[in-house]
């Protein structure tokens, strides 16, 4: 069974061979779908206050 994997960030769901892997020095893996997600985690935003990911639209009641 391919395994499938959820994006750190938003919250969106990864398709078997999309998205990117990033290993970090303690050994801790996260997975995005995309380089917007990837760059607003770099960041250090908080995916709750931004309007578009699925915690924050569980934040602002819209789900």
């Amino acid at each position: 069974m391919v395994d499938t994997h959820t994006c750190n960030f938003c919250g969106g769901r990864l398709e078997p061979g999309t998205g990117k892997m990033f290993v970090r020095k303690d050994g801790s893996i996260l997975y995005f779908c995309s380089t917007k997600c990837q760059n607003n985690y770099r960041l250090g935003r908080v995916p709750r206050r931004v309007a578009w990911t699925s915690a924050g639209r569980k934040a602002r009641g819209k789900e």
